[in-house]
């Protein structure tokens, strides 16, 4: 699978907290440019709109704060990812929801540390949600 280099590192922070910090800041940056539903425009997607909100609900379902704290790292990494990467995602139906398509991006921060991107496309509508941002094993 082709991945994509990105211009980010991992955020800054020692902890959760401060990662955490970090990646509101940028967060509330996109947030700040619309009125709605915050988002960010995809080129893979021909410009479509990713919703950006369904990240922080799927990151507070994990108990482990440590696992909280290995994802977020790479949040930066992965907005510039979804805004830039014209790489083709590996995509499938969702097994849980079969109304579901789950793309996944690999990516390549500036210290050459692989991450993974999922993108949740509901068939019916054609919404994006940004799901998810981890580490390659």
């Amino acid at each position: 699978m082709e991945y994509y280099q990105t211009k980010a590192g991992k955020l800054p922070g020692t902890d959760f907290r401060e990662a955490h910090k970090n990646a509101r800041k940028i967060y509330d940056e996109i947030r700040k440019r619309g009125k709605r539903k915050t988002h960010i425009r995809s080129k893979y997607f021909n410009k479509s709109k990713i919703f950006l909100d369904l990240f922080w609900d799927h990151l507070y379902t994990k108990k482990n704060i440590q696992d909280r704290y290995r994802r977020i790292k790479y949040y930066a990494a992965a907005i510039e990812l979804m805004i830039h990467s014209l790489l083709k995602p590996e995509s499938k139906e969702n097994p849980n929801d079969r109304g579901e398509i789950l793309h996944r991006f690999m990516g390549k921060t500036r210290s050459n540390e692989l991450f993974y991107v999922q993108i949740k496309e509901e068939k019916r509508t054609g919404h994006k949600y940004f799901i998810s941002v981890f580490p390659h094993k």
